[in-house]
């Protein structure tokens, strides 16, 4: 079926089933979340002559233990279902589908509610794999590590031998030429001529994909335009019921997702901000001219290069204010009691980052008990857990990451003043003044505070003018405001 007819078909069902959480009539799925650890899984070792863990490796599963079984049991589900796994990254959660079918691509856009003309980021577990989607007919297995060996040449472009060698496996995403004779979905891609793709330095990830002996096409396990999830937990919020499978490997180490550069125009650019700052990339031969090539506001109407580019993203259900950073320090508090009153707003959430002081609103201050316990939690996170957040212990458990912090709301009354007649409930988290700590907690915060559902979350911006972790941040804000107050 041509690529247009395909996009027709799918577009007819976002007006039908695609338009709830499931069509009418179908039964839900029963989505089931599998804990899975790597250090259960089994041995890791090298594959080929090359020693090294890019090219190519290999994984004896142990079959005694649970954690490979589930790893099994999901490969299984990628190969011979079209229904997509959710599974843990550095980044975010992915909803991952086998890439070279179309069937398994399209339960993606199903499951999420994705528009078709937004391109999927590629994931491989070693550069063989990727070799083998950019020249599927070659004989490639002469070719030495990110080099051209006996008049072979490396389907790889020679742009990114630096990126790769630094950043991978990591949080970046590369633009590469589709090849003619393709094994790509073309959904997968959308139409373009290029697909973007990446290998994840999360182990489990790194593994469902090997065990499953497919590239997997996966965007962020989400509900389309929602906020990226970040654990387990929060994929089953948006897709209970749609997908059958959750890997859960506890919350992402990163929190926001990879960097997208595109390699193949000169300049090189950045499609979007991520794990991997644009000083890092300049760092690299040849990248050290690399240019913006995004915007943070959504852009409607055009071909997305990348994906996140041309829809409203990261959006939770209340509407979503940011203050930027620039905005004069404590004129916050005059903004966020404009905002309530205009929209007769009763619950509130803060999402507060480098400035704001906990329980300073509109001159009202949360009572005594609130602040005492507030000033335990602090003593509580020590140095590196920062005001308001805490350890999420169960999911640390089987994390196969370092446990990482996630965010806590707080909650306080404002009480009866002569500005506020009724009291103002509030939903207060401190996502600490790191800019690692902000990214991390960035879209778990934004969905806490949804579930509380607020009527108005109000968001302190930071300062992205040094690009990095700040600038993906920032831009992610942008994205999920509908307001946004520079000055």
């Amino acid at each position: 079926m041509p690529f247009r007819n395909r996009i027709e078909r799918i577009d007819k069902m976002a007006d039908g089933p695609l338009k709830t959480a499931l069509s009418q009539g179908e039964r839900p799925r029963q989505t089931s979340i599998l804990p899975i650890s790597p250090s259960r899984l089994g041995q890791f070792r090298f594959n080929g002559p090359s020693q090294s863990f890019l090219e190519d490796w290999c994984l004896d599963l142990d079959k005694s233990t649970a954690d490979a079984m589930h790893l099994i049991h999901a490969a299984d589900n990628l190969r011979s279902t079209n229904i997509p796994v959710a599974f843990p990254t550095e980044t975010v959660y992915g909803l991952g589908a086998d890439a070279t079918r179309s069937s398994a691509v399209l339960g993606i856009f199903k499951a999420k509610q994705r528009p078709t003309d937004n391109p999927l980021i590629v994931h491989v577990a070693s550069l063989a794999q990727l070799r083998n989607l950019l020249q599927p007919s070659a004989n490639l297995a002469a070719i030495s590590p990110l080099h051209e060996t006996d008049g072979l040449h490396d389907p790889i472009p020679t742009i990114y031998y630096p990126l790769i060698q630094r950043f991978w496996p990591g949080p970046l995403t590369i633009l590469l030429p589709n090849p003619p004779n393709s094994t790509l979905a073309p959904e997968v891609t959308a139409g373009l001529p290029t697909f973007g793709a990446r290998m994840p330095s999360s182990i489990l990830a790194l593994s469902l994909i090997k065990v499953t002996d497919r590239p997997l096409a996966a965007p962020s396990a989400n509900a389309s335009t929602k906020p990226s999830p970040t654990t387990a937990e929060h994929v089953k919020y948006d897709l209970d019921g749609r997908i059958d499978i959750i890997l859960d490997g506890g919350p992402c180490e990163v929190g926001v997702e990879s960097t997208v550069v595109d390699g193949l125009t000169n300049p090189p650019s950045i499609l979007r901000p991520g794990g991997i700052s644009i000083d890092q990339l300049r760092e690299c031969d040849g990248w050290e001219n690399v240019i913006l090539g995004y915007m943070d506001r959504a852009q409607k109407g055009q071909v997305p290069r990348a994906p996140g580019m041309k829809y409203r993203h990261y959006s939770p259900k209340a509407k979503v204010i940011l203050i930027e950073a620039n905005v004069e320090n404590g004129r916050h508090e005059e903004i966020m009691t404009r905002n309530i009153l205009g929209e007769n707003a009763r619950t509130i959430g803060i999402l507060r980052t480098k400035q704001w002081s906990f329980g300073r609103f509109g001159g009202i201050a949360p009572d005594e008990e609130t602040l005492a316990s507030n000033q335990e939690e602090e003593k509580f996170n020590g140095a590196e857990s920062e005001l308001g957040l805490v350890i999420n212990q169960s999911s640390a458990v089987s994390s196969p990451l370092r446990a990482v912090l996630v965010p806590k709301a707080q909650h306080w009354l404002t009480g009866t003043t002569a500005v506020f007649q009724d009291p103002i409930s509030v939903w207060d988290i401190g996502l600490g003044k790191s800019t690692v700590s902000i990214a991390r907690g960035l879209f778990s915060g934004l969905r806490e505070l949804d579930q509380k559902e607020v009527d108005l979350i109000f968001v302190e911006g930071i300062n992205d003018s040094k690009g990095g972790a700040a600038a993906a941040v920032m831009n992610r804000l942008r994205k999920a405001a509908e307001i946004d107050i520079k000055s």
